[in-house]
């Protein structure tokens, strides 16, 4: 890594820099390479001068929140990888208005507004990782999206800070109309006042519905694929015949056949060969092919095949 930047960053910023970093320490499924130069921010203005003095030097950005919803290679990743696990995660209430910056992690904007009495966003407790990861993939759970009580949001959308209106974005199922680098800085929401017993019921009911369908004690990203129309990738998959199928210690869980596990010392390696095994036989069996939810990072087209 160019010693010029690092230069740069320490004398322009107050964020946390590390050379060489395992991101096995940083995803939820605890696999991946070395990050070549992960940065921390601790503010905005931090995290507005690290995209400028990495575009400044023509160097790679990505962007990690909590690291759900997120295979990395085994690889790592080249340039400037920047985490918001732990940074940018104030939340505020006043009334009925919830004000968030997007490093939050989501389980800690639902706490918030059901201490409040606001209902809303309880069906969303136990969904992996930061309200900006949430909000670019449209995240839902028991009928229910974060996108359905958005108000706004401050972005850094081509090297400048915006206010978009929940108008000005296009949500669809487990998606939106965020350009690729959009960094997305806070956002606003408009929930209403409940009794506390109703909102109650519903968190219960979604967390025993998480309990008892989905493998929350093994390392994983959430779902794997997005459900088709009409149709539930889990059920593909399980008559596909592919419930419990493993490569080394990479597998597909056996209590919910759309959670891809590591189940030991899996590697990034395995996953990808798991996914491409999962694609083609549903593809084969059902002519349907598989959308992933989770995003792919550093892996080279050789890798990823038909994937890429």
């Amino acid at each position: 890594m160019n010693s010029k930047i690092i230069s740069q960053l320490k004398n322009s910023t107050s964020a946390k820099i590390l050379l060489n970093e395992s991101l096995k320490k940083h995803t939820t499924y605890g696999v991946g390479g070395d990050a070549e130069l992960m940065i921390i921010p601790s503010n905005k203005d931090d995290l507005k001068n690290i995209m400028g003095i990495a575009s400044q030097n023509n160097e790679k950005i990505t962007i990690l929140g909590s690291g759900s919803n997120v295979l990395i290679s085994d690889n790592g990743i080249k340039g400037v990888t920047i985490s918001l696990k732990g940074s940018l995660d104030q939340v505020n209430i006043d009334g009925e208005a919830l004000y968030a910056e997007c490093g939050a992690r989501l389980g800690k904007v639902v706490k918030e507004s059901i201490k409040h009495d606001l209902i809303g966003l309880e069906n969303l407790v136990g969904v992996p990782g930061t309200l900006g990861g949430a909000l670019i993939m449209n995240a839902g759970a028991w009928g229910g999206e974060i996108s359905q009580y958005l108000e706004s949001v401050e972005a850094i959308v081509d090297g400048h800070i915006k206010r978009l209106k929940s108008s000005d974005i296009k949500f669809s199922y487990r998606n939106s109309s965020f350009k690729k680098d959009t960094i997305l800085l806070s956002a606003n929401f408009k929930l209403k006042k409940s009794d506390s017993l109703k909102i109650k019921k519903n968190l219960m009911d979604a967390q025993d519905g998480r309990k008892n369908t989905q493998p929350l004690n093994k390392r994983s990203a959430g779902s794997l694929f997005k459900n088709p129309a009409n149709n539930s990738a889990g059920k593909l998959i399980d008559e596909a015949g592919l419930k419990g199928f493993s490569i080394g210690d990479a597998k597909i869980s056996t209590k919910h056949a759309n959670f891809l596990i590591n189940d030991g010392k899996a590697t990034s390696h395995d996953m990808i060969q798991i996914i491409k095994k999962v694609r083609n036989t549903v593809k084969e069996r059902f002519n349907i092919i598989l959308e992933l939810e989770v995003k792919l990072i550093g892996f080279n087209k050789n890798e990823l095949g038909e994937l890429s």
